[in-house]
């Protein structure tokens, strides 16, 4: 309900009008009506939201700029840049009702969808095709970190397709701020030597606990256990060369394997 790219943006903010009960061509009421429905997935089980944008651009615009902003892309009038602005805005202001209702906020951005154009023409939206973008994030997120990003109900969890962000952005941001922590590899990385690239990238600065372990949303059902079961033992390969160099000890290792299966992804998602 914020791809404001997607052609049938303003369908969309017509129905979910009409679930919440709210003037959802209004600033005002739009912000009202996605707050009721994380409200009824709250009450319904759900423990976090999850945001796939192209970028990790964020904005703080004043409530006037972005009332206008948002006129202009209800109504299908926008300008150039405004579809950018916009999701931006929307991520911070998502960023936001986490704090407020203490859903854990998931992004994954660094994807171009449907890139190859007669496939989509053909077969339309999301049937392959997803190819991996350079991410940039540590100027791209500032807004939103800098007004979110200390606030102790709030809880961040970053994913990259950009291999090279690792340890010059990903893993600083971890380190520094207390309600960012780091998703596991994954889609074209999470495979042994993928897994093993991120454990060896980004401990050294984030360390074991600024990360969540290892989760999955595949829509590919029969592959979560052996993704899990790869996850599990490269995990393990990693803890092991650091027992045999003496960096830990083996006691430490046990306690470390089970908190990376499964302890600290209940924690980060509130399970």
């Amino acid at each position: 309900m914020i791809d404001a790219e997607y052609s049938g943006f303003q369908e969309n903010l017509k129905k979910l009008g009409e679930v919440a009960d709210e003037d959802t061509f209004s600033w005002r009421g739009y912000l009202e009506a996605l707050r009721l429905r994380r409200e009824y997935f709250k009450l319904n089980g759900a423990t976090a939201t999850d945001h796939g944008h192209l970028t990790a651009q964020t904005a703080d615009l004043s409530e006037l700029d972005a009332e206008k902003l948002f006129r202009r892309v209800s109504t299908n009038r926008m300008g150039p840049g405004d579809v950018e602005m916009f999701q931006a805005q929307m991520l911070t202001e998502m960023a936001g009702m986490s704090a407020d209702d203490g859903l854990v906020m998931q992004l994954h951005p660094g994807s171009i969808r449907n890139y190859n154009t007669p496939i989509y023409e053909k077969f339309g939206r999301d049937k392959g095709a997803d190819i991996p973008s350079p991410t940039e994030y540590v100027r791209a997120l500032r807004p939103l970190l800098n007004k979110y990003g200390n606030e102790p109900n709030f809880n961040l969890i970053l994913f990259t397709l950009d291999e090279s962000t690792y340890s010059r952005e990903l893993a600083p941001l971890a380190g520094h701020f207390p309600s960012v922590k780091l998703g596991p590899s994954w889609w074209f990385h999470d495979s042994p030597e993928g897994m093993m690239r991120f454990r060896e990238c980004a401990t050294e600065t984030a360390g074991f606990y600024n990360t969540v372990g290892f989760n999955d949303d595949t829509r590919a059902f029969l592959s979560i256990p052996a993704r899990h079961d790869v996850a599990r033992r490269v995990d393990s390969a990693f803890l092991a060369r650091l027992v045999a160099e003496h960096r830990i000890d083996g006691d430490e290792a046990l306690e470390l394997i089970k908190d990376l299966t499964v302890n600290l992804v209940r924690k980060a998602y509130k399970l």
